[in-house]
């Protein structure tokens, strides 16, 4: 057995762990740590992490909040 996916996975942060040092700001580090952890999510259900980003913030400012489940990763549906 081998950890080879495993490694594939976490490459891309681990390869930018250097630049993480001039994000600026804890903050600046922990919208970095949300956004590696949507795209990521994206690419493991097999989304378009683009995709998924650009139709949740064009629809997320008139979207209900009772009905915000629609838009989470797992059950999220492209807007037609």
């Amino acid at each position: 057995m081998t950890n080879n996916a495993a490694e594939r996975a976490i490459r891309p942060v681990a390869t930018a762990r250097n630049n993480f040092i001039f994000l600026g700001s804890d903050s600046g580090g922990e919208q970095a740590a949300a956004m590696f952890t949507i795209i990521e999510t994206c690419k493991m259900l097999d989304l378009d992490p683009e995709a998924y980003l650009r139709d949740v913030l064009a629809r997320i400012a008139d979207h209900p909040i009772k009905r915000i489940a629609e838009i989470l990763l797992w059950r999220w549906k492209p807007s037609a």
